[in-house]
């Protein structure tokens, strides 16, 4: 997996860049707030016995703990730990982990997952902290910008992409307060053939944000609108069938990344490139892109440029579903190369041996300005809303 130890360092008057991944090599602690229903609590700890034999098995696990509140005995913690992050989203977006997690189904009444790099241990009493990372805590120390961020995928039926559009182009929009700490910040959405992106920000708890959007009427008719364009069925009335389809759309980010300084207010372009992704080179792309993208940031701003191209990148992942969200501060073609994820033959001919180039037959050369135009042209998928809050 690839470090970011040789990024330039930035001079002390130029503004930090947010940078917030996944794709690092520290190891990752898992927290999980559970309430348990009253009287369920004996069949919950056979299903946490039984999870944890089975997770003990999975590749990247390190251990786990359950743990019961002295003040509160219906609300448990269960904490694991893990070698990275990315064997921990491959994993919790597996089929295999939504049948291992059934048995909870009933048990519990409301859950909430927190997830946090691990940089820091005191391993003795009186002993100084130690370095866990493998970069110095130094570089894996990362800036945040105070939004957490998700998306969903899906498919429809060939044919419906119009009547899927206008639907989710028109419904109104809910109210971007959910309570005092969490507000909607921006939802994007955008299509590519017959496949539907909906990419969300939020400022405060994302679950909380999540549930509350559930709720709302005009959400909830715009959703049972789309179900017969649906690929795969669900119904929403049916806990268990609606948290089975929005497990399988889950596309975690796996990186995020602004630039510093001021950001113009006008005369952003905003597009969402799906990557056509080799079987198995999922995670090889979104690492090789993460790393040209903060690359591509530091370089422009060591070299003191006031107005920066790539304004910021989201990488959402899963399994080999790549799609890589750009805000940029000129047209998609004006600097093909760093809206790619490019900069250098090398670069280009290592993400052009993971990807599927040229599916028509067309020879597609990422180190050059035309191959770099076609590529574009070919992933860069169709906007269908972006809904920002007033104070977004």
């Amino acid at each position: 997996m690839s470090t970011l130890s040789d990024v330039p360092e930035t001079t002390v008057n130029q503004s930090p860049t947010t940078v917030e991944s996944a794709l690092t090599d520290t190891r990752l602690r898992v927290v999980l707030l559970v309430q348990v229903n009253s009287g369920a609590e004996q069949r919950f700890l056979r299903a946490y016995d039984q999870l944890s034999q089975q997770v003990a098995a999975v590749p990247g696990h390190i251990s786990d703990q359950l743990c019961q509140s002295i003040e509160n005995p219906s609300q448990w913690l269960i904490t694991s730990e893990w070698e990275s992050a990315p064997p921990f989203l491959a994993w919790v977006d597996s089929p295999a982990h939504r049948e291992m997690v059934k048995p909870f189904h009933g048990c519990v009444e409301d859950t909430r997952s927190l997830r946090f790099s691990i940089l820091r241990e005191t391993l003795t009493a009186g002993s100084a902290p130690v370095d866990v990372t493998t970069r110095g805590v130094d570089a894996a120390l990362r800036v945040g910008d105070g939004l957490v961020r998700q998306a969903l995928t899906f498919t429809v039926q060939p044919g419906s992409e119009d009547a899927v559009a206008k639907i989710l182009a028109d419904y109104a929009s809910p109210q971007a307060r959910v309570d005092e700490t969490t507000r909607l910040s921006r939802t994007s959405v955008f299509m590519s053939g017959n496949r539907v992106v909906r990419a969300v920000e939020v400022k405060g708890d994302l679950t909380a944000a999540l549930r509350f959007v559930a709720r709302q009427p005009e959400i909830r008719a715009a959703e049972e609108a789309l179900n017969p364009y649906l690929e795969e069925d669900r119904n929403l009335d049916d806990p268990s069938s609606a948290r089975e389809f929005f497990a399988r759309a889950s596309l975690p980010v796996v990186h995020h990344m602004t630039a510093g300084g001021p950001r113009p207010a006008r005369g952003v372009h905003r597009h969402a490139l799906l990557y056509p992704v080799k079987t198995g080179c999922g995670p090889a792309v979104a690492s090789l892109l993460a790393r040209q993208d903060e690359l591509a940031v530091n370089k422009e701003m060591a070299a003191e440029q006031t107005a920066k191209t790539l304004l910021s990148s989201t990488i959402f992942q899963r399994d080999d579903i790549v799609v890589r969200l750009v805000d940029l501060a000129v047209p998609l073609d004006r600097n093909p190369a760093m809206a790619a994820g490019v900069s250098g033959r090398r670069a280009a001919a290592v993400l052009g041996r993971l990807l599927d180039l040229g599916a028509d037959g067309a020879v597609i050369d990422l180190s050059m300005d035309d191959g770099q135009r076609r590529f574009l042209a070919d992933c860069d998928m169709t906007p269908v809303t972006d809904r920002k809050s007033a104070d977004h």
